[in-house]
């Protein structure tokens, strides 16, 4: 082979590994376009009204580089990179059951957005569930500020923290909160520089000559490679946590076939990205050994060791960027904001 047909080859296995990774996140920037042509951008009294600042300390990530730290499995809990937090400091200590009693209404409002945390004796925060012992003084009240879905309105994040405020002075809690309209712009910086990262690497085991698989076949294969059915036509393969690495759907023919095996990777969901790619690649291969077909992206192209070799290069600069801010691939914010 001479160098310019190696030139070629390597150019090629580039531009199909380009289309592979990026060509998922095309819709969604459209969607934000949509977003923000729509979105009033008209100045509200009450986002520019002084608020009692938060101290320095509170909602830092040292007490959670502390935690970690000292042995304690990550949790949902309030983060004011990605949340909008409150502290309420009681002069009577709350218990729990008081507290969820009053904060039951912000969950059917808000739904899994809303966080409810509690300061220990020792100091760190936990997450208040039905049953907590103990009453405690210091409290978090968080809403998630960003999503897959973009975020927040103004309206909601006001009628959010008028819900807290009447939740505090039933407490008789005194309320600290940053000011609403830097914690807006600060969400929609997030939003948009974490936009690029919002990836899916997927790729079809497609049978010989355009035939299909037997779906028994397929079932038998993919258990043989320990992945866990989720649905009559959804595996999944996942970590000690149960976090999901990848999964892999079948498209149903005619009878009892399968034209096609898809296998998917959410990137920023996805714990140890490199090595559940790689895990991917090798079940790819092995299903096409298997049942008789080959690995094509969505258009149809062949994915060769040069195209899977070069998607790989490629994630490795998105899993760095997500550490950096603060959102490692599979971790529990990053599962949070690219929900």
């Amino acid at each position: 082979m001479s160098e310019l047909q190696l030139g070629l080859l390597i150019v090629g296995a580039l531009a199909v590994a380009g289309v592979v990774v990026y060509n998922r996140r095309q819709a969604r920037r459209v969607r934000r376009s949509a977003e923000q042509a729509f979105t009033s951008r008209h100045a509200d009294v009450l986002l520019t009204a002084d608020v009692q600042r938060r101290e320095p300390s509170l909602g830092s990530s040292v007490l959670q580089r502390d935690e970690a730290a000292a042995g304690f499995v990550e949790e949902d809990l309030p983060d004011a990179r990605l949340d909008y937090v409150i502290e309420l400091s009681a002069e009577r200590p709350v218990s729990p059951a008081v507290m969820l009693e009053g904060w039951r209404g912000l969950e059917r409002r808000f739904g899994r957005r809303a966080l409810l945390a509690w300061r220990d004796a020792d100091g760190h925060w936990r997450r208040a569930t039905p049953g907590s012992p103990g009453a405690r003084t210091q409290w978090r009240c968080a809403l998630q500020l960003v999503s897959r879905s973009g975020v927040v309105g103004e309206a909601e994040l006001i009628e959010f923290r008028s819900d807290v405020e009447t939740l505090a002075a039933r407490s008789a809690a005194s309320v600290a909160a940053p000011e609403m309209r830097e914690a807006l712009d600060q969400a929609r910086a997030l939003d948009q520089s974490c936009m690029d990262a919002d990836l899916q690497v997927a790729f079809n085991i497609v049978g010989s000559g355009g035939a299909g698989f037997a779906i028994d076949a397929a079932r038998q294969a993919l258990k043989a490679n320990g992945l866990e059915a989720q649905g009559p036509l959804r595996w999944s393969r996942t970590d000690a946590q149960g976090r999901e690495l990848f999964c892999v759907t079948a498209e149903t023919g005619a009878g009892d076939a399968a034209t096609r095996l898809t296998l998917s990777l959410d990137v920023p969901r996805t714990p140890e990205l490199r090595r559940s790619y790689e895990s991917m690649v090798l079940l790819a291969r092995d299903l096409a050994t298997t049942l008789g077909g080959g690995v094509q992206d969505d258009n149809g192209r062949v994915l060769d060791e040069h195209a899977l070799s070069a998607i790989a290069a490629q994630l490795e600069p998105v899993r760095a960027e997500l550490e950096k801010r603060g959102f490692p691939p599979g971790g529990a914010l990053a599962l949070r904001l690219f929900s």
